[in-house]
Formats: structure tokens, sequence, C-alpha cells
């Protein structure tokens, strides 16, 4: 292989001893056929079995080790950020998605696309692991917008220049397209094969449940409001705290109009609360519009992306 590469393949290991060797020669098939230099890259998420062993038999591989178990995003950050090759192919460690289809998002990306996301269409798992994510797709689709079906599919393509200001943290690797996608990069999906898990158990649970979700509500915040946090918590705000003077004045007019006792009411305090909560939530806004500033000036760039510059 050339020092360069073109592709470069990144896969997240934990606990899939009896499924990295399968992979990776499937792997190095699918990539000798394209016929351009690339570079398959394994990390090893604190794996207790023999994965670590068993990838450093193979070669070519980068064999990237962690400390202990940080999960599968953290093993798809640190692929990335390691991944020198001008077109990065993410892809599951379980040997569920299918090597061979990586020529099909190549034909994608050669179209022009930036992202190409693998839609497993005839989806080969249980219902216990069906079920959570249709409804996960759902929400997405209701929060995100992003026009993937698939977002869960490890299987995707990328651009280089797409990582070049994004870090990937809990469970983000299932919404880089929708992250890109709002930076105005061209995101686009393929159907591909799935297959039935052989070897290993599955690492989905209830937990990477609620952390996607966790997920998927910041991103539909920096999707809607990045730019504009005043607008969400100071509109909020000077909702709730209209809200709250229109009750005391109501309850003013029924006290000095109409003699009403206000004693065994609940009106008096709800208006209080609501100035108190509108105001918290105004000075809110204006803190995370001073953050969100500095943290666009402390990593030299602005909220908007230029994809080229044209000189005539």
């Amino acid at each position: 292989m050339e020092n360069k590469p073109y592709i470069s393949v990144v896969a997240p290991l934990y606990n899939e001893g009896d499924n990295v060797r399968q992979l990776y020669q499937e792997i190095k098939a699918a990539c000798e056929k394209i016929s351009k230099p690339y570079e398959i890259i394994f990390t090893d998420d604190g794996s207790t079995d023999n994965t670590a062993a068993n990838c450093q038999v193979l070669t070519p591989l980068k064999l990237i080790k962690f400390r202990k178990n940080f999960g599968q995003t953290a093993g798809f950050d640190a692929g990335i950020k390691e991944a020198k090759g001008d077109i990065v192919i993410t892809i599951d460690g379980d040997l569920q998605n299918d090597p061979a289809d990586i020529p099909l998002l190549l034909e994608k990306i050669n179209e022009g696309y930036d992202v190409v996301a693998g839609w497993r269409w005839q989806r080969k798992d249980p219902l216990s692991k069906k079920i959570p994510s249709r409804i996960a797709n759902l929400l997405r689709k209701f929060l995100i917008q992003d026009n993937i079906h698939d977002s869960g599919c490890g299987l995707k393509a990328y651009r280089r220049q797409c990582f070049e200001d994004v870090d990937l943290f809990g469970e983000m690797h299932r919404f880089i397209p929708a992250v890109l996608a709002m930076d105005g990069y061209k995101v686009t999906e393929v159907k591909v094969n799935h297959r039935p898990r052989i070897h290993g158990t599955t690492k989905y649970n209830w937990k990477r449940g609620i952390k996607g979700i966790s997920d998927m509500i910041s991103i539909w915040f920096w999707r809607k409001y990045a730019n504009r946090p005043q607008h969400l918590f100071g509109g909020t705000g000077i909702f709730l705290s209209l809200a709250g003077i229109a009750i005391l004045i109501w309850m003013a007019v029924e006290k000095i109009f109409y003699s009403a006792s206000l004693s065994e009411k609940i009106w008096p305090l709800v208006g209080i609360f609501f100035i108190m909560v509108g105001i918290q939530l105004f000075i809110s806004g204006l803190m995370f519009d001073i953050l969100i500033k500095n943290y666009y000036k402390n990593r030299n760039r602005m909220n908007y992306s230029i994809k080229e510059i044209i000189e005539s």
C-alpha cells in the first residue's frame, strides 16, 4: 500500500474475538477490489476476551487499544482521528454489516455526496432490538429531521474534511450524518445487506437507548437554536413572565373590584412562580448566548461552513 491511503476503514471492537479475523479478511477483500490504497484501523475498546490478541496477528492493520471500555462512539472517534484516507468508512465489528457493500458507498461518494449512510432495509435482528430501534427512529425523525431511514447502521462513508471540526461524545456516532447535514454537507443513503449475529453477544441495552435519546435532544437543540439560544430560553422566559403578570393582574382585579378572598387560592403563587422562572430562563438564555459565541470564537470558526471560494 502507498503511504497515503485513499480509503480508511474504521471498526471499533469490544469482546469480538471470534469475529475479528473474518471481519478483517472481508474488509481487506472489499478494499482490494477497489484497486486503490487503503488502511484498516481497529479500535479495541477495552475488550476482556482475546480480541486484541487476535488483532495483533493481522497485517497490515493499525490497532488502537483503549485502557478500558469507553464505548463505541469513543472507538469511532479515535479511529477517525487516526485515519489518513481521503474517504473514511466506518463499520461495526460484529459482522452484521457486510464489508462487500463498501463499493456501493464509494459509488455514491463519487457522485458528489459528502456522507453516505447505510440503510439496513432488511434487518436480521430480534424484535427486542427492532422495536426500540423503530421507536428511536420515529423520535429522531421528529426531532432531527435528517432524512435518514437508519441512523443506527454503523456502515457509513465520509469525506475526510467532514471531521475537521467534529468531536464525538456519548452515543453521537449514530447522529454524525445529522450533525454534518446541519453544517451543509450533502448526505444520502444506500440500501445495504444486514446479517444475523453469529458470534458474541449484542452490546445494545436500555442504557445505550437512554444515552441515545439524550444525545438526540442535544442535537435537536443545536439544529434549532445553536445560533440563537436566547430565542428558546429568553422567549420561553418572556412568555412565562407575561403569563405570571397576567395572572397577578387578574387576581388584583378580583380582589379590588369583586372583594374576592385570595387566601385560599393558589393562583397568586402560580403567578409569582411563573415570573420567577421566566426571569431565570431569560438570564439563562443570555448566558448560553455568551457561551456559544465563545465556543465558536475559541474554535476559530463561525456558525457557518464555507464550501469554497471562487475568484474570477
